[in-house]
């Protein structure tokens, strides 16, 4: 391991402290790396065709002109991918979403960043689950009963 040395703001560093003390990290180190592989290797499979499952996020301000119409299209160009979308208005103007995504991980992840970075999006995360092949019932036969 190789020694860095990085200068923070104050609120920043209080943050981190804040999170060394609630996720129980040993130290500072500890935890400014999880935050790196959390933001910095977030799915690096190499392979954009490989299969996944995936929850994306945000809050988006509703009034932001055209955002909606956007967003609405974003999705309808990529309804291969979504399984289902939760939505939920949080207040006069902010709206959460919560999208099930299945595809390759590719196509899933630059979905995900293009809502993230569409103009009146507030916050947005994206969680990317591998998945080698889903399998869609039992390995057992099923037996069905005769019905003669």
């Amino acid at each position: 391991m190789q020694r860095v040395t990085i200068t923070l703001d104050e609120e920043l560093l209080a943050a981190i402290d804040q999170r060394v003390g609630t996720h129980g990290y040993q130290g500072r180190s500890e935890a400014v790396r999880d935050l790196l592989r959390a933001g910095l290797l977030e799915p690096q499979t190499g392979d954009r065709d490989a299969g996944c499952i995936a929850t994306l996020s945000y809050v988006y301000d509703h009034h932001t002109r055209e955002l909606s119409k956007r967003l609405n299209g974003t999705f309808h160009s990529h309804h291969g991918l979504t399984l289902s979308t939760l939505h939920v208005h949080l207040d006069h103007g902010n709206c959460l979403e919560v999208s099930v995504l299945q595809g390759p991980t590719g196509q899933v992840a630059d979905l995900a960043r293009q809502v993230i970075a569409e103009r009146g999006v507030r916050h947005g995360n994206v969680q990317i689950i591998p998945v080698d092949k889903l399998q869609h019932g039992h390995d057992a036969p099923v037996d069905v009963p005769d019905k003669s």
